[in-house]
Parts: C-alpha cells; structure tokens; sequence
C-alpha cells in the first residue's frame, strides 16, 4: 500500500457500444448492443441506454431482443477497437513505463514511476487530464480511478463510472468499502459469494467483523487470509509492465452444429488461415499448434501438435490442424471450431519444410465439459481480448459472433457453381460508388438497407439496395476523429 493515491485505473465506459456510437451519429443516445447476431449469439458489450432495460455482457442475444427489442443490435468490428484502444494505451505509456493492460479498454498506470504524480493533487490532476486527452483523441469517454493500491483503484474507477474520476485516500479505505458487496472484491465469484451469503456475510465490513479465522476456516487458509486482507483494503501487488503475448487463437461459434465433416475440415483450414494472418500481424511465430472442437453436448476437446521449430507458415498450420481433427470424432455435431498457435517466438525457423512431418498429435489436453477454458486470445498490443469477450464465457472475441455466412462444403469438381449471395452483417462497413461511406442496418429477402454517415457527420439517410448490387462493397472503418473522407 502506498501513502499516496498514485496508482491509476482506466476503464472506457461501454467501449465496444461507445465506439460504435461514435462512429454511426444515428445511433447516439440509443440503446445499442454488441455482439453475436446469430441463435447462439452472446452479448459483448451494451451500451448505457440498453443497461436500463436489463441487458448485459454474457446475456444470450435472443434474451436481450426480448429485453430491448427496439435496440440496434451489431456485429463486433474488433479491427476499429484495436486501433482506438492503440491510441489510449500510447497516452498511457506517455505517462509512464509502467502500465498494465487488462484488455482492449482497461489498464492500471503507475503514476509514481512516471514521475508525473506523487500526492492526491497531482494524482488527480493527471487523471482529468488523461480523460481530456482521451475525450479530444477519440470523442470517447473513460472512468478513471486512483488509489494507493490496484484492488482499490480498480474499485473507485467502477465506483466512478460513467465518465467520472473518484480518487480514494490512503487511510479512507475501509470506510469506502464496507458497506460495498463482497463482490465487488477480486475472487469472489458467485459461488463463494454465495458460500458467504449463506453464512450472513454479504459486505465486505460484514467480511471484517468476521475475522481472518472465520474467513480461513469457510474458504481455506490461502483464500481465506487473502479475503481477509482485501477487506482490509490492503493490496501491495505492483503495476506489472504488459507481458509478451502466449498465444495467439481464433474460434468460431456456428448456429448451427456442423455434421458434415467435409465442412468441419473446411472451417478447420480456414481458422487455421485466419489464426497465421493474426500471428504475422502479432510479430509472432509458434511451435505448437492447438485444435478445439466443442461438441453438441458442449463437450470440449483441445488436441495438440509441437513442431521442431516456430512457424508462421500457414500452409504447415493448416497440416497440422487437419491431423489434429482427425483425432476428434464428430460423430453427433460440432457446434465449436478453435485453432491456436502456442510458443511463441519473434522469429522463424527458416528450414521447416518437414515440420508436416512431425510426430502426431500429443495427448488430449482436455476432454472436458463445457466449463472447459476456452483458448484466449493473445496478440499482446493493447493487452488481448477485450474484457467483455471472456465476459460472455471466456473465449476470444471472435467467438462472439456466430459463422453465419462462412464457406460451405465445396461442390463436386466439375458441376457448375452458382455465386454465393452476398451476406451483410449488420454494422458492417460499407462504401457506395455515388453515396459514399455507410453502415448495414440490416438485410434478408434479397435486399440490404444501409445508412449513409460517418463519424462527424448528421445522421444520414438509409437507402436499400439489391445484396448483389456492383456498386456496393465492404469496406474498412473510418476512424472516429480526424479525417474520415479516405
């Protein structure tokens, strides 16, 4: 614990939906969720409006329609978060060396070892001015908390949400958070909030009056003495630096469980493509390649396969994740694709032509239920996947959305193939030959409704075209401040 508040804790307000605000003016002050659009869809991030009527991160979609079946409801454009949480995690190295990422829109400042604050006047004064700064860069809003330890600056930058600053003193600590939940304290999930509401605990000043003993003896010495100690506000954990990336992953949820295994080895390869793309992006190559299937029951398998050396090679990625799946029976559905890369090294071996020829799959990692952890993203940058991500069941954000609209079994060689119908998600970028940049607000029946804005702009007109239409195509997010006309 330090004797001064300078330890910093950023979290963005509603990062996913407040970008997505940002960047379609239509959409501003107006319930909006982020997520996965399909049956089996799960809600990453919903914006304020949308918290009124009771939707939150890790609901299932479909329950959110029902709670706010007038919101707009988004696909996730992980490519225009990244490079906002870029722009907020260099302000923060701009303050000091020490920051440590937490996910896309979250991370603790050591303020101290900056040289930029060392009493609560200064502390705090760095803090309006780092939400300033935010606020110009990007238009967006972030809630800052400031304290003498981690847990505690954490705790004031919840407390301080949406877009406050709360700076909690050294010495008011127990005051602040007794009559606060146990919740709110790290490692009291519901199970031992439970655990301790049975016993007629529900406070952490209820936490304190129990004692250490008591704590021990219901949750075990380490947990126990830990609670104990957080309830006391103390925490001398140190602001760490981010850490290398450990792996790298990709997943997809389908809508439907696959059976045809023709299709399973098709996803299977283009995962593996996707997977190579994000670990050449990362600056990365690895050694061990990981396969995860979750099956109809949610039975979760991983399959794992070493190499000699560390590759970025897809087409030896691709190899490796096809012996994997033969290894992996099928039989019954799959309703959950996964391929990671693991070992990672900032250089690749450059003789791996026989690495296809490695020995065969290891072991099962796991073969485990559905509460098996799923494979985290892990490209380092701004610190991984976004929070929400592992919020709605601990996989990476691409498994978020749902495959709706992935490739198909290929045809028989030789029959004719008709083209695929264009599929538009909504929230996705577009761009039109005479009206410019726009955004999908939905499609179905042959036909695509787009609104035509940008960040800066009024909010534009919504204009309906055929899904097949030659002057309409994908485009890349405009950023959110600055120039938007490219």
């Amino acid at each position: 614990m330090r004797a001064a508040p300078t330890i910093l804790h950023l979290d963005m307000d509603a990062f996913y939906a407040s970008v997505e605000q940002a960047s379609k003016p239509s959409l501003r002050g107006k319930a909006v969720i982020v997520g996965g659009l399909g049956p089996r869809g799960v809600v990453a991030t919903a914006s304020y409006e949308a918290r009124r009527f009771g939707v939150h991160s890790a609901m299932p979609t479909a329950q959110a329609r029902r709670l706010c079946p007038n919101g707009a409801y988004l696909i996730p454009r992980f490519t225009l978060y990244r490079q906002v949480s870029d722009v907020v995690m260099a302000m923060l190295r701009e303050l000091s060396p020490l920051v440590e990422p937490l996910s896309l829109d979250e991370a603790f400042v050591d303020l101290e070892a900056g040289g930029v604050a060392f009493d609560s006047d200064s502390a705090r004064a760095t803090g309006e001015r780092l939400r300033a700064d935010i606020r110009a860069a990007t238009g967006l809003s972030g809630s800052v908390g400031l304290a003498g330890s981690k847990m505690l600056a954490k705790v004031a930058s919840e407390e301080a949400k949406p877009a406050g600053l709360l700076l909690i003193e050294p010495g008011t600590e127990r005051e602040l958070l007794a009559p606060m939940s146990v919740r709110t304290l790290p490692g009291v999930g519901p199970a031992t909030g439970e655990h301790l509401r049975r016993a007629g605990i529900t406070t952490v000043g209820e936490l304190v009056e129990a004692g250490e003993d008591e704590l021990v003896r219901m949750l075990g010495r380490a947990h126990g003495a830990g609670l104990y100690r957080m309830a006391l506000g103390v925490d001398d954990r140190a602001v760490v630096a981010e850490r290398d990336a450990k792996s790298v992953s990709v997943e997809d949820t389908f809508d439907v469980d696959l059976h045809d295994r023709v299709r399973i080895r098709g996803e299977v390869q283009r995962l593996a493509d996707r997977c190579v793309t994000r670990l050449r992006g990362s600056g990365h190559s690895g050694r061990t390649i990981v396969l995860k299937v979750r099956r109809y029951d949610f039975s979760t398998l991983t399959r794992s396969e070493t190499l000699r050396g560390p590759t970025d090679d897809p087409a030896v990625v691709r190899e490796a994740a096809a012996r994997l799946l033969e290894a992996v029976d099928t039989t019954g559905g799959v309703r959950l694709l996964g391929v990671g890369v693991t070992g990672l090294a900032d250089y690749t071996q450059e003789d791996l032509f026989a690495q296809s020829l490695a020995a065969g799959p290891e072991a099962p990692d796991t073969a485990n239920t559905a509460n098996t952890a799923n494979m985290a993203e892990g490209t380092g940058g701004a610190g991984g996947a976004d929070r929400t991500g592992a919020a709605a069941g601990g996989a990476g954000p691409e498994a978020v959305d749902g495959a709706a609209g992935a490739p198909g079994a290929p045809e028989p060689p030789g029959e004719p193939q008709e083209a695929p119908e264009r599929r538009w998600a909504a929230g996705s970028d577009v761009r039109h030959v005479l009206y410019g940049p726009g955004w999908v607000q939905g499609s179905g029946v042959g036909r695509v409704t787009v609104r035509f804005e940008q960040p800066g702009s009024e909010p534009g007109r919504v204009r309906t075209f055929r899904v097949d239409d030659p002057d309409l195509e994908p485009s890349d997010p405009l950023p959110l401040v600055g120039d938007s006309t490219g």
